[in-house]
């Protein structure tokens, strides 16, 4: 009974040193995403003599990668395809470029269309002002995602008290290039990975206590990186690299102090 009373107080010591992840979750109000420290870092870089217009017309994944899973047919995709999304968000919250809409510029033009329709009946009606347009083309998209890069584990196990822990690391690859509009030439070509970290611990208890009596326990949690997070930082990265490139370079300037 010692030994018994021994390990369930293990596997307690276990489960309380973890309880923030062995509580069930309960419904929660959506709220902002935090800034990444990524995103932090492209923040932080020299104020721009000048913000750049700038278009993406797509980026998106390459991949081509969907979901494993095993016995059945899965078509839900290994990574977002919202890349386009995160990229222009993060064009929009930075001091260097101005993203001017390219994705749903079809909607753009129609709705243009119908004000133009509704202006021709009004006498004095302003005139649209033309689109803005871009200096450079950001292309690039999502190209590579491996799965199991790295694995590991470690457990121990004495008459029937065990606990183990495995690890998972998959990676994911950006690229991300800066086109002249009026030339076609690349000027810049930046390339980014990010890894993408999978953690499970467990911890049980197996023992018979006497004849035909058994008790058991056993806790556990996971912990798995959002992929879509991954894809923002590895986004953000790419964008900041780009940045400190152009000014190596000469392609685009700092304000001067």
């Amino acid at each position: 009974m010692k030994s018994l009373f021994i390990a369930v107080l293990s596997l307690t010591l276990f489960a309380c040193s973890s309880m923030g992840n062995l509580i069930p979750p309960s419904p929660q109000q959506a709220t902002s995403l935090e800034p990444t420290q990524t995103f932090q870092a492209l923040q932080q870089l020299p104020t721009p003599a000048g913000s750049i217009a700038v278009s993406v017309y797509s980026f998106r994944d390459q991949t081509g990668q969907y979901k494993p899973q095993g016995n059945v047919s899965s078509f839900s995709t290994a990574v977002t395809q919202g890349a386009n999304s995160i990229l222009m968000q993060a064009l929009h919250e930075s001091d260097w470029f101005i993203p001017v809409e390219r994705e749903g510029l079809q909607n753009i033009l129609t709705e243009r269309k119908i004000i133009r329709a509704a202006q021709a009946e009004q006498p004095n009606a302003i005139e649209l002002p033309p689109l803005t347009t871009a200096k450079i083309i950001l292309e690039g998209g999502i190209i590579s995602y491996d799965t199991n890069v790295k694995t590991g584990g470690f457990g121990m196990e004495y008459f029937g008290i065990g606990a183990s822990e495995l690890y998972r690391e998959d990676a994911i690859s950006i690229y991300l290039r800066a086109v002249d509009v009026r030339t076609g030439q690349v000027l810049l070509s930046v390339a980014t990975s990010k890894k993408v970290l999978s953690q499970e611990m467990h911890a049980g208890f197996f023992r018979y206590v006497s004849y035909k009596r058994l008790a058991e326990a056993e806790a556990g949690f996971s912990d798995n990186e959002p992929m879509s997070i991954c894809v923002t930082q590895a986004i953000e990265k790419a964008l900041s690299d780009l940045v400190i490139k152009g000014i190596d370079k000469g392609i685009w300037a700092t304000k001067r102090s």
